[in-house]
């Protein structure tokens, strides 16, 4: 057998019910329960108990991050259209941030959710709350509460939760065959809203960078003394091959860490989605900003992208933003705008394609300038045939713009016509 096989093996032997506890009923009378769990006592933890039994329970409560009040126009632009959805999201006290710690990244049947991480605005701050099983056998009493504080707060919001936590909850859910997943009324998973803002400026846009570059001094904590996401499955499969407890501190403390900077990245979306020329001024934001706006709908994405101008842009982008701008100028029909626009994009090559096409349809059907208008074709033409664009598309475009030549040169013929006396 292989080093890989082996060790599959062996954290698969790992999670079956291995540590032997002492019955409640034969502790001493008047001892708390967690007095006799190493790993409860090093992490403050209490045992939480129900009809499924036991599991490890910590409570933490942050002033930071505050709480911030979604606004309806903020969660019009995060939620699709859903009965009930909007309602319930509109109330801060039905949200439930969620997180959790694995045995593996791969998902289906063979992955456990080891510590769940909650946490809701509480009191001006962040209650924090995480449910650990100390080896397989406690994954039901874990998820038993799960299930009653999804029915408490019916707003998800996780970050990569609706691709990773949320279907691998619902698996363990329906492995027990016995307690049911509460489906949330909502789910915001802001990994989403986070790549459209931020992923042109960051490049990565994990949680840790978020909170380096995007929250910064909006945090009062810091990653200094965090470990590493990628080590967290083999520390949980130590402690329950009979290893030290102290090393999961650091995982409890993680995931603490990730909640907290979920909230904080929910505060600093809603804000931007809500004011956002008052919450930003930096260009790349704007235009990340601006193409979000864009793609829901939102007037004031024209405004935002005229900012993200103003702040300066990479070549690129630059190009980008003044490319979305005359598509909504002649959505809105302010030609003149949008011509503007496309003539600025003109003179750049690499932009020139679908700048000169857009005006020599500008110059045919609006100017009634045949002459302009196969001027800017054959440079659209000109510019196809530098270009390196995939045959198929290419073939097409092609042929649609020889085909608005053959009609401009006849349309100028019949305009060069003399008129009869």
């Amino acid at each position: 057998m292989n080093r890989g096989a082996e060790d599959k093996f062996a954290r698969v032997a790992a999670l079956k019910p291995a540590r032997r506890r002492e019955p409640i009923e034969e502790r001493p009378q008047g001892a708390g329960a967690a007095d006799f769990d190493p790993l409860a006592q090093f992490v403050g933890a209490t045992v939480g108990r129900n009809r499924y039994g036991e599991h490890l329970v910590v409570r933490r409560w942050y002033s930071t991050p505050a709480e911030c009040p979604p606004t309806p126009h903020a969660l019009r632009l995060l939620l699709p259209e859903r009965d009930g959805a909007h309602a319930a999201a509109c109330d801060p006290a039905e949200w439930l941030f969620l997180d959790t710690e694995t045995t593996g990244l791969a998902g289906g049947t063979g992955t456990y959710a080891f510590l769940v991480g909650l946490a809701w605005w509480d009191a001006g701050g962040l209650q924090v709350e995480q449910f650990f099983m100390r080896d397989h056998g406690e994954e039901h009493s874990l998820l038993l509460e799960l299930s009653r504080r999804l029915a408490e707060r019916r707003v998800l919001v996780t970050f990569n939760g609706k691709s990773f936590d949320w279907p691998l909850l619902e698996t363990r859910f329906r492995m027990t065959r016995a307690i049911a997943p509460r489906a949330p009324a909502a789910h915001l998973d802001l990994l989403h809203p986070a790549r459209q803002l931020w992923r042109l400026r960051l490049g990565s846009v994990r949680l840790t960078e978020l909170e380096r570059h995007v929250l910064g001094e909006r945090l009062d904590w810091t990653r200094a003394d965090d470990i590493d996401s990628a080590l967290i499955p083999q520390l949980y499969f130590d402690y329950l091959r009979g290893g030290q407890p102290e090393p999961l501190a650091g995982v409890f403390r993680h995931n603490q860490m990730d909640l907290r900077g979920l909230a904080a990245l929910a505060g600093r979306i809603l804000r931007l989605l809500a004011e956002p020329e008052a919450d930003t001024g930096d260009g790349l934001e704007l235009y990340g900003l601006s193409r979000l706006l864009h793609r829901r709908g939102d007037a004031r994405a024209q405004r935002l992208y005229e900012h993200a101008l103003d702040a300066g842009l990479p070549h690129t982008l630059d190009r980008a933003a003044r490319h979305e701008l005359a598509l909504l100028a002649k959505r809105q029909r302010d030609y003149a705008r949008a011509t503007h626009l496309w003539q600025e994009l003109a003179r750049d090559a690499a932009a020139s394609l679908e700048a000169c096409e857009q005006l020599a349809i500008h110059y045919e059907h609006r100017a009634r300038d045949p002459l302009r208008a196969a001027e800017f074709t054959r440079r659209a033409l000109d510019t196809l045939g530098r270009s390196l664009l995939v045959p198929g598309p290419s073939g097409k475009l092609r042929a649609r713009l020889e085909h608005r030549l053959a009609r401009l040169e006849r349309k100028a013929k019949l305009a060069a016509r003399p008129i009869p006396l």
